[in-house]
Order: structure tokens, then sequence, then C-alpha cells
């Protein structure tokens, strides 16, 4: 029996494009037929971002200005029509420092839940419109996908574990890394950027054939 094909995701879950990304991924895996092991490095797009995050519309307004700011929200809004997302940018308030969110996904995949913890994440995010860099909310996130609630407290609030993340971010950008999502597959081939499910259904199909990935 083949080995599942290895897949790195170096993604930010306050990223539109990621979760776009991953539902890609996972359509092209489906359609293909193709067993994957899939695992979660974090990537901040936001590093200097307060603690407590900042609002919503302040930010979006400093960086786009508030017009061009709607019209990249419309434009996502319809890209994710297209892949059963349902962004709701209407109820999104604030935008989080995600520090504390990667650390809960990097040790949910030590436990098995990295995929489900990173999915709840982008689903309260985007389609909730909820506050992930708050505590109640993470510890809601983790305790949904099977983490207790104890053990999910403690990691949100272990300086720690927000330092490994930290590191695991210095390493992708040393490695060159400076958008995302990015795709590192057994450990030798990088796929950038949310690639149409028909370029991921090529490159897989090429990977559990032994050749170079020839789809992006």
């Amino acid at each position: 029996m083949p080995q599942p094909v290895k897949i790195a995701v170096i993604s930010d879950v306050v990223c539109p494009w990621c979760y776009l990304g991953k539902r890609r991924l996972e359509r092209a895996l489906a359609e293909t037929g193709v067993e994957a092991e899939v695992t979660w490095l974090p990537y901040e797009l936001n590093p200097d971002m307060p603690a407590e995050g900042m609002a919503r519309a302040d930010y979006r307004t400093r960086k786009f200005g508030a017009e061009r700011s709607a019209e990249l929200d419309a434009q996502m809004q319809e890209r994710g029509d297209g892949e059963g997302v349902t962004f709701a940018f209407d109820k999104m308030t604030r935008t989080p420092n995600t520090r504390r969110a990667h650390a809960l996904i990097a040790k949910a995949g030590e436990m098995g839940l990295a995929n489900a913890m990173a999915e709840e994440l982008f689903r309260a995010y985007f389609e909730d419109g909820a506050d992930v860099g708050d505590t109640e909310i993470l510890v809601a996130s983790a305790t949904s996908v099977g983490m207790d609630e104890t053990t999910a407290r403690a990691i949100v609030d272990d300086e720690a574990i927000k330092q490994e993340v930290a590191a695991l971010e210095a390493r992708a950008t040393q490695m060159g890394v400076s958008g995302v999502p990015f795709f590192i597959i057994e450990e030798k081939f990088a796929v950038s950027g949310a690639q149409p499910s028909e370029n991921w259904k090529q490159v897989l199909l090429d990977i559990a054939k032994g050749a170079e990935p020839t789809g992006t």
C-alpha cells in the first residue's frame, strides 16, 4: 500500500487565501483518492499585532483604505462561494493576534487533532466572525475538537509554547517563505498560494507515481 503523501501547510488562521487553499487541497485529495499526512506550521501575517488585537475596520482601512477593503472582501466572498466557504466579513469586528491560536494548533498536532483544530479556527473566524485571539473563543474551539478544557487553557497561557511558535515562524522565513499559504510536499517540493484543485490533482497524481510534480 502506498505511503501517505506528506504535506506541510504553512498558514495563518486569519488568511482567507489559506482557508480557500485548504478547501482546494481537500477537494483534490478527495477526487484523486490520494492519501495524505497533513501537518500545520505557523505564520503570522501580523506578528506585531497587539496581544489584544485591534478593530478590523481600523486595520483594514490603514492597510487598504475603506473602499478597497470592501472591494477585496466582496471578491473573496465570491471566491468562497465557489469553494463552499461562507465568508462572513460583516460579522468580523476584530483582527486578532494569532500567536496563541498557532500554539493550540501546534499542540493539537501532538494529539492528532491539528487538522481539526485548524479547520475550527478558520471556521470560527471567517464564518462566525469570532475573535480567535480571545481566550474563551480559543478554549471553546479547542474543546469542540476533542481537547480538554484544562489542557487548552494551559496551552494558550504558556509562554514557552508561544516561543516555540515564534521559532517555527523564524525557520519558515529563513526558508524564504514570505507569504501564505505555502505547502511543502514530501519535504522537498514547494507549492505556493491557494492553487486551484485541478493543479493540486496533477501535483498529487505526479507525487503518487513517484514523479516530480508538474501541476503548478
